[in-house]
């Protein structure tokens, strides 16, 4: 999953997560309800990746 964010990110720049969010909806459409959850996924560590500060709680 990281490795296709990485990916993502280097090919899409700023648009890997609306990329990821499109290949979920792709998936969704097909009925492969596996490879959405994945997509999803993707698409959160895409913007989890893409944040400049940390997130959540710290240490």
């Amino acid at each position: 999953m990281l490795a296709d964010a990485t990916e993502l990110m280097a090919r899409f720049g700023g648009d890997a997560a609306f990329e990821a969010a499109a290949r979920a909806d792709r998936s969704r459409d097909l009925g492969n309800v596996v490879h959405f959850c994945r997509w999803r996924q993707v698409e959160r560590l895409v913007v989890l990746l893409s944040e400049d500060g940390a997130t959540g709680t710290v240490h």
